[in-house]
């Protein structure tokens, strides 16, 4: 079994607005030291199998559910991988 953790983000050339009203909320606050927030969401999956089957099945479900590949791209990490 493997967990992964799979982030979805906006592509660069995609405007944030979630992430440009915190960027302004932040500079409010006085931290203009901040010159950019992306927001973006996280699932974590526990799938069977490890290596290649891993990569096929994080594939196949960014593919098919979780991204919207006009506006979103997607990475993921391996948090554990259990035998």
């Amino acid at each position: 079994m493997t967990k992964v953790r799979i982030f979805v983000t906006y592509k660069p050339s995609v405007f944030d607005p979630q992430g440009d009203t915190i960027k302004k909320t932040i500079h409010n606050l006085g931290h203009d030291e901040v010159k950019d927030v992306q927001v973006g969401k996280f699932f974590d999956v526990t799938v069977e199998g490890t290596g290649d089957q891993v990569d096929a099945t994080v594939k196949e479900i960014a593919d098919q559910l979780l991204v919207n590949f006009n506006m979103e791209t997607y990475t993921y990490q391996v948090m554990e991988e259990h035998q």
